[in-house]
């Protein structure tokens, strides 16, 4: 079963979402910055996540190439840790000029609703159901992120608790999209 707590039903992607009463699923959220390799495992491993669901569009990184798709996947699988990649369904930066505002910037109320991103959200809803799951990007920093300024929101709305691992290993637990330091991104 996939959490939501009002059980919407989703006609145009095939599925419906529904959560048992007092089930909380946790989703974690990480940015692998430019850490060395073994720092960000030693994150992972820290806060026991079993899966790297990987929220980049593109998969690359030019200052840190150990986070790049096929090194990474190939150092989580030696970790007995599974990579699963989401960058097409809930990257912040989707194909599509419809997903686009006039200045060029991502309308993430517009994406949110988009078929393929709600497909996307319920993947990671069932990942973490089964073992203990973070999404990545690139920034450390979640306020600055679209883990946090698309994909949390969303995550949030199904009934799930996110909490975000920092680059200093200490966790903050997502709070209120609407509190002061949500609304200055604005």
């Amino acid at each position: 079963m996939l959490p939501h707590i009002d059980g919407k039903s989703y006609p145009e992607a095939g599925f419906r979402i529904t959560l048992e009463r007092g089930t909380v699923t946790t989703i974690y959220t990480i940015g692998h910055s430019r850490h060395d390799l073994n720092h960000f495992l030693h994150l992972l491993g820290q806060h026991g996540i079993r899966t790297v669901a990987d929220l980049r569009s593109r998969p690359y990184s030019k200052w840190a190439p150990h986070f790049q798709r096929n090194p990474l996947s190939g150092a989580l699988d030696f970790e007995g840790i599974e990579y699963v990649f989401l960058g097409s369904e809930l990257g912040g930066r989707p194909e599509g000029r419809e997903f686009y505002d006039h200045r060029g910037r991502v309308d993430y109320a517009r994406r949110a609703e988009a078929p393929d991103f709600v497909r996307g959200i319920e993947v990671l809803s069932n990942l973490a159901g089964r073992q203990p799951t973070a999404v990545m990007c690139a920034e450390e920093d979640p306020d600055r992120c679209h883990r946090r300024l698309l994909v949390t929101p969303a995550l949030r709305r199904h009934g799930l608790e996110v909490i975000h691992v920092r680059g200093d290993g200490s966790l903050e637990r997502d709070e209120d999209p609407e509190s002061p330091a949500q609304r200055a991104l604005f």
